[in-house]
């Protein structure tokens, strides 16, 4: 009986320490200064060029970002179809909601925790009727190609493979990996250490030049020449 009662009073001690300790973490993370507990504002561009009228055929870039840099690679995407003949719309992916007036939609996303965003995946799947009748790319945006090495970019593109099985009937014309950006002042405090900790180094490390490459080379410029 002694061992039993001296057993409830070890279990409740336990408890208290934990919930204690759960406390005074939620108290230290409501003292933190707004700049440390959450990611400064980010912004999201969105552009329109071309249009000139000498060709008719009208190209989405569209894209999902977490801290922005995703956006950066879409309108250089965007500029570089302009440059050779095509009109172009740059939209962030939850304004893009009519999708009937493009001739050609290139759809990205960055990479996070190992796959597209959310907002990424649900955009094809809703608008799979539309998108299979276009000619569709799909480019992705990833740290871990800050280091370009084959094995690199092997395991950044198998990031594509769930999109591609879940939405079989969409066969892309082409598929475009990038390195991204990362500023720590755009992160919330606990992302910005769990990046830290697995050695996530900050700068931009978009090669301006592949994307642009890509984008001039890709099957829309082909189909507006």
């Amino acid at each position: 009986m002694e061992n039993r009662d001296s057993e409830r009073k070890m279990k409740r001690r336990d408890f208290l320490a934990i919930a204690g300790g759960i406390i005074s973490a939620l108290s230290l993370w409501d003292l933190l200064p707004s700049t440390l507990s959450h990611a400064a504002a980010i912004e999201f561009p969105e552009s329109k060029c071309g249009g000139n009228g000498i060709v008719n055929k009208k190209i989405l870039v569209v894209y999902a970002s977490k801290y922005g840099s995703t956006g950066g690679v879409a309108e250089a995407i965007g500029k570089a179809l302009c440059g050779k003949g095509a009109a172009v719309d740059v939209l962030l992916m939850k304004n893009a909601v009519n999708l009937s007036s493009y001739q050609g939609v290139i759809i990205g996303s960055a990479i996070y925790m190992g796959e597209w965003l959310p907002d990424a995946m649900d955009f094809v799947k809703t608008n799979r009727e539309i998108l299979r009748q276009v000619p569709v790319a799909y480019f992705l945006a990833c740290m871990t190609l800050c280091k370009p090495t084959e094995e690199n970019k092997a395991k950044v593109l198998a990031y594509l493979d769930p999109v591609l099985k879940a939405i079989p009937e969409i066969k892309p014309v082409g598929i475009g990996a990038f390195a991204g950006a990362l500023d720590y002042n755009n992160l919330s405090w606990i992302n910005k250490k769990i990046l830290k900790s697995k050695g996530t180094p900050e700068g931009d490390f978009r090669d301006w030049k592949a994307i642009r490459i890509w984008a001039e080379e890709s099957a829309f410029t082909k189909s507006v020449q």
